[in-house]
């Protein structure tokens, strides 16, 4: 009978989907209208003097789709959200075929961020790509920038020996300077929004404000020094942090591998913990745990960044 619910409820969901003439863009927008909502004047009036926060799911979907749109990839945010969605619904529908109605939040919770993580996984290979070649091709540039006292010559002199995708970008540096404004504060502002790192952000604020006072240009190389020191720190904790990934997933493996293990073991504990209420709940209790410490593992795992 549960399969048979199954169906109904596979089908009335296509149902739903092809009647209300759903789009990936149209449910990108219906998830971005509701994280967020819009706020109240006292709100709106302690976010103008600082004491609140955006909320925090509005910003990290506008940083993924910012990020996503950097690389090229603005299409995957919407595939992304669709795809959350609906994984949200088999999650929801496989803890219902288990018979565990307590395990409905868990699962709807990790399908759903399984498009996100591959999204952020997109962004930080990218992002990394970026941040290998960033430190040789700043320090070029710095070197011909502080011998011409042009930083458009500079990047044009460098550009043929930059690597992708660096080289995309100062290209486009480049283009925007020479054929659609003169405005090198503007380009230079330009330039810093199209790379996600604190060191660079720096470095182009102090290239603005070498264009008022050339004696600021010594400051640039301590800065882009910066990028060795970070680049030297990630490779000192890089084998204490795969370690430490790698002791998370043996521990939270353990805890999944115990189900079959009692399974074997002993029938009556197996059955007491898949199919009485208590042992429902524990199951609920230890996937939510899970799924929460592997939030956290990820934010404490993260590689070394700068910052001001």
């Amino acid at each position: 009978m549960t399969f048979v619910y199954l169906i109904c409820f596979i089908v009335a969901t296509i149902g739903i989907v092809l009647l209300l003439g759903l789009t990936p863009d149209n449910i990108t927008n219906d998830i971005m209208r509701m994280s967020a909502s819009e706020p109240s004047l006292r709100e709106r009036v302690l976010l103008a003097k600082g004491r609140k926060k955006s909320r925090k799911l509005t910003v990290e979907l506008n940083r993924i789709r910012d990020a996503l749109k950097t690389t090229g990839k603005g299409n995957m945010f919407a595939v992304s959200c669709a795809a959350s969605l609906l994984l949200m619904i088999v999650g929801c529908v496989l803890a219902i075929a288990i018979d565990n109605v307590f395990l409905i939040p868990v699962f709807a919770l990790a399908f759903a961020l399984i498009p996100f993580g591959y999204a952020k996984k997109t962004i930080k290979y990218y992002e990394e790509h970026i941040q290998e070649e960033l430190e040789t091709t700043l320090s070029i540039i710095t070197t011909s920038y502080m011998r011409n006292d042009d930083i458009v010559t500079a990047v044009r002199e460098n550009i043929d020996y930059l690597k992708p995708p660096v080289k995309d970008i100062f290209s486009g540096f480049i283009a925007e300077n020479t054929l659609i404004s003169a405005n090198i504060k503007q380009s230079i502002k330009h330039l810093k929004e199209k790379i996600n790192n604190n060191i660079f952000h720096e470095w182009c604020d102090t290239l603005i404000a070498c264009q008022d006072d050339r004696t600021l240009k010594e400051t640039l190389m301590p800065i882009v020094a910066k990028l060795t020191d970070v680049r030297l720190a990630n490779g000192e904790i890089k084998a204490m942090l795969s370690a430490a990934r790698v002791e998370y997933y043996m521990m939270a493996g353990m805890v999944v591998a115990n189900i079959p293990l009692l399974y074997m073991l002993n029938k009556d504990w197996y059955n007491a913990l898949m199919f009485t209420t208590l042992g429902k709940i524990v199951l609920a209790v230890c996937g939510m745990a899970i799924l929460i410490t592997y939030i956290f593992m990820t934010k404490f795992t993260k590689p070394i960044e700068y910052r001001k």
